[in-house]
C-alpha cells in the first residue's frame, strides 16, 4: 500500500488524482478485512492532501474550510512521523484522555474525515439535480456534514460567503472538467471516499468514543 500509485502530473485534472487516490485506499480497506492490515496513516494523508485543491475551486466562501482542512491534514502529516496506522494515533489519545481536546490528533483527524464528508455530500447534491445553483448545492452539503458542529458565529460566517461561490460551470472550469467528465468522476470519488469515511467512523465507535462532536 505504501507504493500506491498517485497522479503526481501537473496536467492530470485534480478530481482525477483524488479519485484514484480514494479508489487505492477503497481497496486496500476491502483487502484489510480479510488480512488484519491497518491502514497507514501516512497513506491517508497523501490521499487526504490532495482534497485541498477542491475547497480552492470553491473559491473564497470555502477559504475558512480549506484553511482549516489543510492545517489538520498537516498535523497528520507530522504525526505520521510517529505513528504508523490510524489506529495507533487514536490509541495514544484514549490513553491520555486527549481523543477530543481541541488539536490533539485524534480531534483533527475527525476533522478532515469530515471535511472528506463534505465533498461526498457537495458532490451528491451537485449531481442530483441540473436545476440546482452549487451555493444551493453547498449548504445543502454544509447543513448535512459540518453544521451541527460548528458554533453560530462559523454558522453564519459560511451562510454569507456561500455567495461568493463560483457558477456550477466555473467550478467546471475550475475543476478542469466537462460536465460528462466531472459527472463519472463525482460519482467515483462518492463510492470511494464512502468505505474510508465508514472505517475511520468505525475506529471512534469500535472505541467507545461518539461521533456527535
Amino acid at each position: 500500500m505504501d507504493g500506491m500509485a498517485m497522479a503526481e502530473s501537473t496536467s492530470t485534472p485534480p478530481l482525477t488524482s483524488i479519485v484514484e487516490a480514494f479508489e487505492e485506499l477503497g481497496k486496500f480497506l476491502q483487502s484489510q478485512q480479510q488480512q488484519q492490515q491497518r491502514l497507514s496513516l501516512d497513506t491517508f494523508c497523501q490521499a487526504s492532501s490532495l482534497v485541498s485543491i477542491l475547497f480552492s475551486c470553491l473559491g473564497l466562501a470555502f477559504k475558512f474550510a480549506e484553511m482549516e482542512y489543510v492545517s489538520k491534514v498537516d498535523d497528520l502529516v507530522e504525526a505520521s512521523k510517529t505513528y504508523d496506522t490510524l489506529d495507533s494515533l487514536i490509541d495514544f489519545d484514549v490513553a491520555n484522555d486527549t481523543v477530543k481536546t481541541p488539536g490533539s490528533h485524534s480531534r483533527n483527524l475527525r476533522r478532515v474525515r469530515q471535511g472528506l464528508d463534505l465533498i461526498r455530500a457537495l458532490f451528491e447534491q451537485f449531481l442530483s439535480t441540473d436545476d440546482f445553483s452549487l451555493r444551493e448545492a453547498a449548504s445543502t452539503a454544509y447543513a448535512q456534514v459540518c453544521a451541527p458542529y460548528h458554533s453560530w458565529t462559523i454558522r453564519t460566517a459560511v451562510a454569507a460567503g456561500m455567495y461568493a461561490l463560483p457558477s456550477r460551470d466555473q467550478l467546471l472550469v475550475n475543476l478542469e472538467e466537462t460536465h460528462q467528465s466531472a459527472e463519472k468522476k463525482m460519482k467515483r470519488y462518492i463510492r470511494a471516499s464512502r468505505p474510508v469515511i465508514e472505517y475511520i467512523d468505525k475506529l471512534y465507535l469500535s472505541r467507545s468514543i461518539t461521533l456527535d462532536w
